[in-house]
C-alpha cells in the first residue's frame, strides 16, 4: 500500500476513480444511438447527448479551477449541442486523466487538492473522489431514466452493467 501520512493510498483512489470512469463510459457507449439527440422531457433545450457531454465538461471545469495553476493540463471541453456519442469516450478518457492528475496533486500536497475560488466540497481526497463519483452516478441514473421515459428501455445487461464495478475495474 502506498499510504501517505494520513493513511490515504493515492493509487487505490486512482483505481476507484478509473472504475467509476469506466462505468460512465460503458453506459455512454451502450446508449442507443438514436437516443443521443432526443430532447429531455421538461428541459427541451437539453438532449441525452448534452447530459453525457456535461459529465466531461464538468470534469474539465473542476480540473481548470483546482489544478491549472499547479500545472495540471486542462482537457478541451466538448460542445454540448454538437458532441457526438462516438467522441465522448475519448473525451472522458482525457478528463479522467485530469482527475487522476488532481488526485496525484492532492497526494503530493498531504492529502488535499488545492482549493478553488469557489467549491462546494471539502478539499480532502476522500471527499473529492466521492463528490465526483456521486455527480456521475446522478447523471448515469438520469440517462437510464430518460431512456425509459423516451421509450428506449435499455437492455438488462446494460443497466445491470453499471453496477458491475468488479467487471468494469478489470476492463
Amino acid at each position: 500500500m502506498n499510504a501517505d501520512k494520513h493513511g490515504l493510498d493515492a493509487e487505490a483512489l486512482i483505481a476507484a476513480w478509473r472504475t467509476n470512469n469506466r462505468v460512465t463510459t460503458y453506459l455512454i457507449e451502450n446508449l442507443p444511438g438514436d437516443l443521443w439527440s432526443e430532447r429531455i422531457p421538461g428541459m427541451e433545450r437539453r438532449t441525452v447527448g448534452s447530459i453525457a457531454a456535461h459529465i466531461h465538461n464538468a470534469r474539465c471545469g473542476w480540473i481548470k479551477s483546482l489544478g491549472a495553476r499547479h500545472g495540471v493540463a486542462v482537457p478541451e471541453r466538448v460542445d454540448l449541442r454538437t458532441a457526438r456519442q462516438s467522441q465522448l469516450p475519448r473525451a472522458l478518457a482525457r478528463s479522467s486523466e485530469g482527475i487522476i492528475a488532481l488526485i496525484r496533486l492532492g497526494a503530493e500536497r498531504g492529502g488535499a487538492v488545492p482549493p478553488a475560488y469557489w467549491q462546494n466540497f471539502p478539499t480532502d481526497l476522500v471527499h473529492f473522489l466521492n463528490y465526483f463519483v456521486a455527480h456521475e452516478a446522478h447523471h448515469r441514473g438520469q440517462l437510464i431514466l430518460i431512456a425509459r421515459q423516451l421509450g428506449h428501455r435499455l437492455p438488462k445487461e446494460i443497466v445491470d452493467g453499471v453496477w458491475q464495478w468488479k467487471t468494469r475495474s478489470r476492463e
